[in-house]
């Protein structure tokens, strides 16, 4: 799965960066194409010369001096994955906090390829509030981690901070550039439509998008290509291509612009629109006016009446029991409904968990429990690339 794959490996300044020479060979003998960029401090553990025989390539050990023009932002486009072992505490902080003061940290900012951490430290660093908190953010940015490991450290020392081992490493590589989306194009809708009634204000719902955002992040995490259109103004992994919208209407547009293999249509589309949008704003003072409404457009039906047809999973937020959601997969004749109650605690619009349950064409139904959205989506793209396997 590496041959061919552009592979670039960060070494940092940690003594476990010794074992980095026989990850880039592993690398090598994977049938990558590996490139090397040293931290000054990681050329206190190992030399460069080493990593150009081993990949005959010549490492980048530095922003300035270099022969191209902007090394960080040369390797960051040219780079399939980026790998980072060791990664130290002193690197994890920079990143997460998005200082850019060395080579490694500048070309981890100015990428849009899949990250891969190998952290390496001792116990006591990897264990510290601060490494805690900036792994958290890290892991949100979408990055993998593999390790650390248990067992003995510099010093003498014993504990958890041992480095990943290098077959460990190319194991994890070769996860992230094959796993099961490689090749094929997913669109997720999200967030809640607005429909202007003037240009001050508009008809819409309580959607925050957060439950689409974190289902782009998990797809691109899986290898497939992601097109996100959302109205909401949240992050997303750098990999997610990114189309925003307000209305309906433009939601429409976005979506009759992608040909997905699988379309997951987790926004709140507004049922109805204002008929006429008032030009300038309705002053209080003239009285409520009477506001006529017609239908939005149904972008799910749009989707599922495709041919060719993609693989689809509608959303429905209620307020009832399940059964009217089970009705709605088979009128809408969706592979996949994904129902919650927005009335139940935690499940709610904007918040961080949701709680739902999956329902499939025949009306099988699988219950989930009060989950953080980004499980949520795991859990419903398990159940996506186990179906659309089948298919295949």
């Amino acid at each position: 799965m590496l041959r061919g794959r552009h592979v670039l490996l960060c070494v940092t300044g940690g003594v476990a960066a010794y074992k980095s020479a026989y990850l880039a060979r592993r690398l090598v003998e994977a049938g990558a194409e590996v490139r090397v960029a040293l931290t000054e401090s990681a050329l206190e553990f190992i030399g460069a010369q080493t990593f150009a025989a081993i990949t005959g390539e010549n490492p980048f050990t530095s922003l300035f001096g270099a022969t191209t023009v902007s090394p960080h932002t040369e390797l960051g486009g040219w780079a399939d994955l980026l790998i980072v072992a060791p990664a130290t505490a002193s690197t994890i902080g920079k990143v997460a906090n998005g200082i850019s003061s060395d080579l490694v940290s500048a070309t981890l900012l100015a990428t849009r390829a899949p990250v891969l951490l190998a952290p390496a430290m001792h116990t006591e660093m990897w264990e510290h509030p601060a490494t805690r908190r900036n792994m958290k953010i890290i892991e949100g940015f979408g990055y993998h981690v593999v390790g650390p490991n248990e067992g003995d450290l510099a010093g003498g020392d014993a504990g958890v901070g041992r480095v990943a081992e290098p077959e460990e490493i190319v194991e994890a590589a070769n996860t992230i550039l094959g796993g099961e989306g490689r090749g094929r194009q997913v669109l997720v809708t999200a967030g809640g439509t607005r429909e202007p009634i003037d240009p001050v204000r508009f008809l819409g719902n309580r959607s925050s998008g957060k439950m689409g955002h974190a289902i782009a992040d998990e797809a691109v995490r899986r290898g497939y290509d992601v097109t996100l259109v959302t109205t909401a103004d949240l992050g997303v992994h750098p990999a997610v291509k990114v189309v925003r919208v307000e209305t309906a209407d433009e939601m429409l547009e976005a979506v009759s612009g992608t040909q997905p293999d699988i379309a997951v249509m987790a926004a709140a589309v507004a049922d109805f629109k204002p008929a006429t949008t008032f030009g300038s704003k309705i002053a209080r003072a003239d009285g409520l006016p009477s506001i006529d409404l017609a239908n939005t457009p149904d972008i799910l039906a749009s989707v599922v009446s495709r041919l060719p047809r993609p693989f689809t999973v509608g959303f429905a937020a209620e307020t009832g029991g399940v059964d009217r959601a089970i009705e709605k997969a088979r009128s809408k004749d969706v592979d996949l409904l994904v129902y919650n109650d927005v009335t139940e605690p935690g499940s709610g619009f904007g918040t961080d968990t949701n709680r739902v349950v999956i329902i499939d064409r025949e009306g099988h139904t699988e219950e989930l429990p009060l989950l953080p959205k980004p499980e949520v989506a795991a859990r419903l793209m398990d159940r996506v690339a186990a179906a659309t396997l089948e298919q295949s």
